[in-house]
């Protein structure tokens, strides 16, 4: 049932149930979040999308407000922005300043937002928090909580995606900080390395770790593709620097999969570039001199596959067999059935998951 309400003056029709905040933006109107993500439960952490409601007390967390028949909304009063001013400001006094040497620079939702609202940085002379850096040994994510603003993006994408709980929050007050299970290393926790946590990481708290120092976010070109790994068929996108693949990052687009990877996908990307990966078709040759054994020499495209269209051909029957490969797609799988049926006339089939 379709709800109406006024944002900024404007007429806006809203989804039952769809909060302020995703009406407001399905309709071009900006409100920032920090602690939102469309991906994940709305829990109204950071304060930093609050508006104003005509007939309500205070300000409003639009992430968590219900749109409702006749509601009217300002999203950018002079009392909302002084607001959200005020909030970026106490992040602020207990974050680095080192915006210039930071893995997520110029990828910093916290960056952008101060840039946006023009907040200068405090002078703050009050406790600081002081966390280790890179403690946590786990070989994918890099750990900085000195830059966590406490949004629990990473407990809710580890919890709501992944299923595996690995982070939460623990400690009370001012000792509030993100932990992996009961304060142990992330691998002790049960993590699987998915690198999910980094991905929905607004600011440098969470980075992955294999590509640190390698470029920045605007430094890369953004190349979109399919996961060779397995045949899911996840996609993801592809950060180039100078001809080299630098880091696979999720693609909140991708039909499949969303900003969810394994581990194998988002940092099993090195082969790409390894000085062992072969680049030409190899094929088996005599060697040299008599009794010697083949040995594998470089070939031509043209030539590896006559040679295969050849011995294909001397093993019609049921002399051939094929094995098929769950790394495969279902369509790439049912044509190597029918490519041995039809073609090679033989029914001589498997596959690699009944084994």
């Amino acid at each position: 049932m379709p709800v109406n309400l006024t944002i900024n003056d404007k007429p806006v029709v809203a989804r039952e149930g769809q909060s302020v905040l995703d009406a407001a933006r399905e309709n071009g109107v900006n409100i920032p979040t920090l602690c939102h993500h469309p991906d994940l439960p709305a829990v109204g952490a950071c304060r930093l999308c609050v508006v104003e409601v005509e007939k309500m007390r205070g300000l409003i967390a639009s992430c968590t407000l219900p749109a409702s028949e006749g509601m009217v909304v300002r999203t950018d009063t002079p009392k909302v922005i002084e607001e959200r001013k005020f909030v970026l400001e106490m992040l602020l006094t207990d974050h680095p300043n080192d915006c210039m040497v930071c893995e997520s620079d110029g990828n910093c939702e916290l960056q952008n937002a101060v840039y946006q609202y023009q907040v200068p940085w405090p002078q703050h002379k009050g406790k600081r928090h002081s966390y280790p850096v890179g403690a946590d040994p786990n070989p994918f994510v890099f750990t900085d909580f000195n830059k966590c603003i406490l949004c629990t993006r990473c407990v809710r994408a580890c919890a709501e995606i992944q299923g595996r709980n690995v982070w939460g929050v623990a400690y009370r007050g001012f000792n509030d900080r993100i932990v992996a299970g009961a304060d142990v290393t992330m691998l002790e926790a049960g993590c699987e390395s998915c690198g999910a946590c980094a991905a929905y990481c607004p600011t440098g708290a969470l980075t992955d770790k294999p590509s640190r120092g390698k470029g920045r976010d605007y430094q890369m070109r953004k190349v979109t593709t399919t996961c060779t790994y397995c045949g899911v068929g996840c996609q993801f996108d592809l950060n180039v620097r100078n001809g080299t693949v630098v880091k696979v990052t999720s693609n909140s687009k991708a039909a499949v999969n969303r900003m969810a990877l394994c581990v194998k996908g988002r940092y099993g990307s090195e082969f790409i570039h390894h000085r062992d990966r072969l680049t030409k078709p190899l094929i088996k040759k005599d060697g040299a001199s008599h009794g010697d054994a083949p040995q594998f020499v470089e070939a031509t495209w043209d030539e590896a596959l006559d040679l295969i269209a050849t011995k294909f051909a001397e093993a019609k029957g049921d002399s051939f067999a094929v094995l098929a490969s769950a790394k495969a797609t279902n369509e790439e799988n049912y044509l190597i059935q029918k490519f041995a049926r039809t073609v090679m006339e033989t029914n001589n089939v498997d596959h690699c998951a009944r084994l």
